[in-house]
């Protein structure tokens, strides 16, 4: 009857545990969904014309390897693939206004694909053959990466229990760092360079009972417990779309361009 009810009391607390947040401790929102009506409300450019920009890599800088507490992990911490990110993040930001992205991160395949239409046209067609539009250059490239990948900046967490039955708390942060800058390709001049953190949560909640029975005899031990960890490459794209907000924002201070209209931003929620 006594191992009955402890098994019991060990499910019930499970189940509280498995719908437990950490208290006094708030799981933050993606940083799109708190910038998403700045993203998309950035105001007009004053000229009316977006620029043209290019992208030829955004890569990983940091060298960091996927923590792993048990075996050599050779997974990189963060997306090798940051380009695609940025390039949408440009695409989008106020709702498109603001930057037209020519294709560069896969330029070997768009000449490769231009020449063999070009020699085909010639073959079939001659000398009359209509020749292709010439391709949109830039006037600014974009460059830059993620440049910072620190782990286990803040850590920490509480347990509590009781005749050995008790819940535990741990969590951790680690912290992505981009960095963006606009390079004019008319004189080379970094026109604007910003830096954007995005700090990555993760966090473990268990509980857990240790009970001796038959005289202290024999133990009786459960543990159960879940582990929440904020996606990496969710951090990296709402990192990235950020700094693009703020290279816009810085850019209207240096005078490098400017709002059709008096720019408020929105209130931060705290």
């Amino acid at each position: 009857m006594k191992i009955f009810l402890i098994i019991l009391l060990t499910i019930s607390l499970v189940s509280c545990a498995s719908e437990k947040i950490i208290r006094g401790y708030d799981y933050p929102e993606n940083v799109k969904n708190k910038l998403e009506k700045e993203f998309d409300q950035v105001p007009k450019p004053l000229s009316g014309k977006p620029a043209f920009v290019a992208v030829y890599s955004f890569p990983d800088r940091t060298g960091q390897r996927r923590p792993s507490t048990n075996t050599a992990n050779f997974s990189t911490a963060v997306t090798q693939g940051a380009e695609a990110f940025l390039i949408k993040a440009l695409q989008d930001v106020g709702k498109g206004h603001w930057f037209k992205v020519v294709e560069r991160v896969g330029i070997d395949g768009l000449t490769k694909e231009r020449m063999l239409i070009r020699q085909m046209r010639e073959a079939y067609e001659g000398e009359s053959a209509k020749a292709l539009s010439p391709m949109m250059f830039a006037g600014i490239i974009m460059e830059g990466g993620i440049t910072g990948y620190d782990t286990s900046i803040k850590s920490g967490g509480y347990a509590a229990r009781v005749l050995g039955i008790g819940p535990q708390t741990q969590y951790s942060e680690d912290i992505v760092t981009i960095s963006l800058r606009a390079v004019s390709v008319n004189t080379g001049v970094v026109l604007i360079a910003v830096n954007v953190q995005k700090t990555i949560y993760s966090s473990a909640d268990s509980v857990a009972v240790l009970k001796f029975i038959y005289n202290g005899t024999r133990a009786f031990e459960v543990e159960s417990g879940l582990t929440i960890n904020e996606p990496g490459t969710q951090a990296v794209k709402a990192a990235i779309e950020a700094a693009v907000v703020e290279l816009i924002k810085e850019g209207q201070r240096k005078g490098v361009w400017d709002f059709a209209v008096t720019y408020v931003a929105p209130e931060k929620k705290e």
